[in-house]
Parts: structure tokens; C-alpha cells; sequence
């Protein structure tokens, strides 16, 4: 599938008291246990919280890790919803004190060759420019909905003279789960209508952490059959009119 177009890179300060992204491997016992660094897919959730429209598709190019990883857990008492229900104790582990660079471009959604009419570059950059500005236009979870976090616009050059706090190391994480692949989302044509559960070998060289794309995923599963709503264009608000409304909104 062509996918000539690609926006130019944006950048952006993420940081939060807490985060967590969670293992896989521990969900089963109910004690979330976090990976040492952000997932692909928890960085690509949080760029589409601060602007998205289904015409773009986000893409995590690299991050920069600024703060060191440190850990802390807490008890936590979840609420059963199987056997007669309730509440029970259970330990969460959580990334504490969590800085990042994050840099990212946006290409357009071939797999909706009905919104081609708002496929408007410089329109989309500026609303997407302005919703930095704010810090988004959701709120910010950083992993989990009670890691509450922040965003702010950077500068390339804010990003490039930015010193990672692992500057004079290189980590290997092993396997890491890296992404979701959804049908009208991901250009690997073989996974259509599939949800897919990609994992890839993550490393971080020098603080900066590059994960790749999802179609470049090594190791991919499929989870089972997977559909989405045919959205009528009624629905979707144009690219102009949403830069009218964020101008008005500045007034």
C-alpha cells in the first residue's frame, strides 16, 4: 500500500509523578507489574488524546528517557466483578518521577479513501500545533487512568540539545509488547479485519529509545476477528471547520 506522504516530525514533553505500563505477563494475577520504559502503543494513545481524527495516522518516531527509571509499589484494592464481588489487596507497580521527549509524524489514513477531501497538511499541522499548545485536547493518562501526566510543545531544537539522563548507555529490554494493529489502521494488508497484538526487541542507544513500526513487528498474533463502523461523512467534522472553531476558541 502507498504511503508516500509523511508529515514533518513534531515533539513534545510528557512527564507525570507516576506511570504505568503494564506487563502483560503479570495481568493474569491481578498485580500489575510496569515495563521499565512507555510502550508504542501507550505513547501513540497519548499523541492521539492531544489531536486525532480518523483521516491521520500518529507514528512514534523515537523518545528520549530524561529521568532515571525507578520504580515504586503500592497496594491497591480492585473491585471483583466475578464469584460474589467486592474487593480485594493487590500490589501495582509503578514508574515514579517519569520524563520523555517524544517525537512523531502523522501520515494519512489510506485504509479511508472516503475522507481524501481532508487530507489538508497545513490545516491539520496547525490544529495539531495549537491542541500542543494546550496540552492537548484530553486528558493525559500515562499508561493507566489514575497516572495522571502532562503535555507540553517543544522545540526541534528542544528536543535535539536535550541531554537523556542514560546519555553514555545502551539497554537492551528483551521482548517488549509494542502495539496494536486495528483493520482501517494498519497498512499490513494480510491482518485485514484481525486484531493483531505485535511485540518487538526494544532498545534504548544513548537515552533514545527507537521502536519501529507496527507492520515491522517481528513476533505478531492474531486475537480474534475484528470489525469497524462504517462512519457516514455526516459524522466527521471537516478539517476546516475544526480550524475555525480552534481560531474562535483563541479569541
Amino acid at each position: 500500500m502507498d504511503r508516500q506522504f509523511k508529515s514533518k516530525p513534531f515533539y513534545y514533553r510528557l512527564t507525570g509523578e507516576y506511570a504505568l505500563f503494564t506487563d502483560p505477563v503479570t495481568k493474569g494475577g491481578g498485580e500489575k507489574f510496569t515495563y521499565p520504559i512507555p510502550t508504542y502503543q501507550a505513547m501513540k494513545g497519548i499523541t492521539e488524546g492531544i489531536y486525532w481524527k480518523p483521516t491521520l495516522l500518529f507514528f512514534i518516531d523515537e523518545l528520549k528517557v530524561m529521568n532515571p527509571i525507578q520504580t515504586e509499589t503500592m497496594g491497591m484494592r480492585p473491585i471483583i466483578t466475578t464469584g460474589n464481588g467486592g474487593n480485594d489487596l493487590s500490589y501495582y507497580t509503578y514508574l515514579t518521577k517519569v520524563e520523555y521527549l517524544v517525537k512523531f509524524h502523522f501520515e494519512w489514513n489510506l485504509n479511508r479513501p472516503d475522507l481524501k477531501n481532508d487530507r489538508q497538511e497545513i490545516k491539520h499541522q496547525q490544529i495539531l500545533l495549537r491542541s500542543l499548545d494546550r496540552g492537548g485536547r484530553r486528558d493525559v493518562f500515562i499508561g493507566t487512568r489514575e497516572c495522571i501526566g502532562a503535555v507540553e510543545r517543544i522545540s526541534a531544537t528542544d528536543y535535539q540539545d536535550a541531554v537523556p539522563y542514560y546519555h553514555d548507555k545502551s539497554i537492551n529490554f528483551g521482548i517488549m509488547f509494542h502495539s496494536f494493529s486495528y483493520p482501517g489502521e494498519s497498512y499490513d494488508e494480510s491482518s485485514a479485519g484481525k486484531l493483531v497484538s505485535n511485540f518487538s526487541a526494544i532498545q534504548m542507544h544513548e537515552g533514545v529509545i527507537t521502536f519501529g513500526r507496527p507492520e515491522e513487528c517481528v513476533i505478531r498474533q492474531e486475537l480474534r476477528d475484528y470489525s469497524i463502523k462504517n462512519f457516514t461523512l455526516d459524522g466527521i467534522t471537516s478539517v476546516d471547520e475544526e480550524y475555525e472553531k480552534c481560531k474562535m476558541e483563541e479569541v
